[in-house]
């Protein structure tokens, strides 16, 4: 008799996981925002001024990496300024080609006229942290050794100004921008420069709930539910919130004070179900004397500039879409 696969586990619309281990992420929500994570092609032609392709930054294990590239003006090669994205998802879900992605990124790679780095992350629970973040800093390393010449990728050896490297990431990406930024403090980086962070609404937490957390309201984009159990999926078997990554103001934590960090823009959003603690993380870099910028969006929640139907069909999601781009474009050229 063949045995039939048990659900035994599932984040409503978004995971199930499986008796024998197994993991679907097929969208079972709404229809009519699947459109969302289907994934878009690259193009080496430009479309709206930008040109996309994926590479293979690591033959042994396969890891890829999507590239945005702005195209120049008048036949411009001015060095640009590169920015490597870390995607969010609780570190379960998500693919740095999504739809929802593409739509950010290349509208961010026109506004900051930066190429943009997007990382395919390993998705847990087949890969549990520290597996995200160890991506993460082998793609800034994939990039050190462009800047030394080992390597040749022609889109980034040609047009990348290495002496101006930047983290960007959203939600879970958040806390990943932090942990390579702290990685990167204690390696060697020459002749490239880590230049700023910008950690995008993170996913810092804490095993008890904040006042945020049970008072505002959530959204698609985040649940309590979603939080506790991609958490659940992510963090290493017998850790809880309180573990470094989700919570890098905790006790558990290394201090704030001992890290070498670059610039930060930290980006919150003022209906973000877990404002408080983010607030917590960002409170500890200023007691510490680092280098932070706040930028705070209002009226809005969790990721709110991913979702593309709010953007363009709500003014207020619409609005504070561009000012948190405009605050990103303004970071990156004076750094």
């Amino acid at each position: 008799m063949v045995h039939e696969k048990q659900v035994i586990d599932e984040v409503s619309g978004w995971l199930r996981v499986f008796d024998d281990g197994s993991v679907d992420r097929t969208w079972t929500g709404p229809p009519e925002v699947k459109f969302m994570s289907e994934p878009v092609k690259p193009h080496d032609d430009f479309i709206d001024g930008i040109a996309v392709k994926d590479v293979v930054a690591d033959d042994k294990c396969g890891s890829r990496l999507r590239i945005y590239l702005p195209e120049q003006n008048g036949g411009s090669v001015d060095k640009l300024p590169v920015v490597v994205h870390f995607h969010g998802g609780g570190f379960c879900i998500s693919q740095a080609d999504w739809f929802m992605y593409y739509t950010v990124y290349t509208r961010l790679a026109r506004v900051a006229n930066a190429i943009i780095v997007s990382v395919f992350l390993p998705l847990a629970p087949e890969h549990r942290l520290p597996a995200a973040c160890d991506s993460g800093f082998a793609a800034l390393l994939y990039l050190r050794d462009l800047s030394r010449q080992k390597i040749n990728e022609p889109w980034l050896s040609n047009f990348a100004d290495f002496n101006r490297v930047f983290l960007i990431g959203d939600s879970s990406g958040g806390n990943i921008v932090h942990q390579v930024a702290a990685r990167a403090g204690e390696e060697d980086l020459s002749p490239m420069k880590l230049a700023g962070a910008i950690p995008i609404h993170p996913g810092f937490v804490r095993s008890k709930r904040s006042k945020s957390e049970l008072e505002q309201e959530q959204t698609p984009f985040l649940t309590l539910d979603m939080v506790d159990k991609f958490l659940g999926f992510a963090l290493p078997i017998g850790s809880n919130k309180d573990h470094p990554i989700t919570c890098p103001m905790g006790d558990a934590a290394p201090a704030v004070e001992e890290l070498k960090l670059p610039p930060y823009l930290y980006c919150v959003a003022d209906k973000d179900l877990i404002k408080d603690t983010e607030m917590e993380f960002y409170e500890a870099l200023k007691k510490a004397k680092k280098d932070v910028e706040l930028c705070i969006s209002y009226g809005v929640g969790h990721s709110f500039y991913l979702n593309k139907i709010a953007v363009e069909m709500d003014p207020v999601t619409g609005s504070a879409t561009e000012k948190l781009f405009e605050a990103i474009a303004e970071f990156i050229s004076k750094h």
